[in-house]
């Protein structure tokens, strides 16, 4: 007897087709997170930049923001390597 009085075919391709579709969520699931994470790392990164008062002249002023940019910036890479490994 087929499931449901056959109103879905053959129980094993509907079973198939099920687990496929649960596959394709899965990875649209990691990307989504892999997006979020890097577009976090960008947001972090700006708003850490936008937040340095910078004064002096412009050296002084670069030294600022690579100053604020090694602290930030390992932390910002390391999302983005967090999300391309749930990629993979």
């Amino acid at each position: 007897m087929e499931g449901f009085g056959g109103l879905f075919g053959d129980p094993d391709e509907l079973q198939r087709r099920m687990a496929e579709f649960a596959e394709q969520m899965q990875g649209q699931q990691r990307l989504a997170w892999a997006d979020n994470a890097i577009k976090l790392a960008v947001d972090m990164t700006v708003a850490a930049i936008n937040r340095v008062n910078v004064q002096g002249n412009a050296e002084q002023q670069a030294q600022q923001i690579r100053a604020v940019m090694a602290l930030v910036f390992p932390e910002a890479v390391t999302l983005v390597r967090e999300a391309r490994s749930g990629l993979q």
